[in-house]
């Protein structure tokens, strides 16, 4: 089993290192085809609006859950550096106002994940699916504000670890995370400066932005306690819903920033990606 996880490994490398600059170890221009994938929970493969192939990690319902985690452990090396570019989208939200702060309705959220626990984590919890979640470091991309988490607001973008929704820094986001746009995300580790940076543009063509959006320093080796790493997903919803879907995804195992993101098209160029899920409980609302 370890000699064939090696050398899968090895042959993704290789193949990406001929046709990509970077060397990514996850790279999915859309997931029409979702060889290597393990979808659990509601998380599925499906068609949005425009006619995309998106991993649509909770549909616009209530009460729904879902997750995806790469199945096999991504070696990141001593220092734990990585370097990741993803695209989103939450649309037809709808159910409950946020809690009257003149938000738009829905709920609750995407969290993107890097954790040594296992490929099935998150069975337990809330907090969009991420709570209790241990040695983890979590980025969420928030559409609800909870206010027992301590929250900036319904409309944010936080570092958590460890799966505790009180987030060590956050920032508030101009323009509705959940307003049916395509948004551009950048999370990059340093682990020589131990920087953790994240840049959340608006729009498909968006250009990386110079300035972070958010950034803390902290010794992931630690957090994580391994270098072996699983990242992914995590996603639910409650009251309020709405159609959470990651359009690409790409990631490098070694700090080495994208200047761009895949964009989402209607086949798939290259899927590379090792994804294995546990199913989660949605987020908690405190409107009821």
């Amino acid at each position: 089993m370890v000699t064939k996880h090696v050398h899968i490994l090895c042959a993704t490398a290789l193949f990406a290192s001929a046709q990509f600059a970077q060397s990514s170890v996850i790279d999915f221009d859309n997931f029409s085809n979702s060889t290597g994938l393990q979808l659990n929970g509601n998380t599925t493969i499906a068609t949005d609006d425009a006619g995309r192939s998106v991993l649509r990690l909770t549909p616009a319902s209530t009460n729904k859950s879902g997750s995806a985690f790469s199945t096999a452990l991504i070696s990141l090396g001593a220092d734990a550096s990585f370097s990741t570019a993803f695209q989103f989208r939450i649309s037809n939200s709808g159910g409950m106002f946020d809690g009257g702060l003149d938000r738009a309705q829905g709920a609750d959220g995407i969290v993107f994940v890097a954790q040594t626990v296992a490929n099935t984590a998150g069975a337990v919890g809330g907090g969009i699916g991420y709570q209790t979640l241990g040695s983890s470091v979590g980025v969420e991309f928030d559409t609800w504000h909870n206010s027992e988490n301590e929250e900036y607001d319904g409309n944010h973008v936080g570092i958590d670890l460890n799966g505790n929704m009180n987030s060590v820094t956050e920032a508030g986001v101009s323009t509705l995370i959940n307003n049916g746009s395509i948004w551009s995300a950048w999370v990059d580790y340093n682990g020589v400066t131990d920087l953790l940076e994240v840049r959340l543009v608006e729009g498909a063509n968006a250009a990386r932005s110079t300035n972070s959006t958010l950034s803390y320093t902290v010794d992931l080796t630690t957090v994580l306690g391994s270098t072996n790493t699983y990242f992914g997903f995590t996603s639910g919803t409650g009251g309020g819903f709405g159609n959470h879907d990651i359009l690409s995804w790409e990631l490098a195992s070694s700090y080495d920033p994208f200047n761009d993101v895949p964009e989402p098209s209607i086949l798939a160029l290259l899927s590379l990606g090792f994804v294995g899920i546990g199913a989660m409980k949605r987020r908690e609302q405190r409107a009821s």
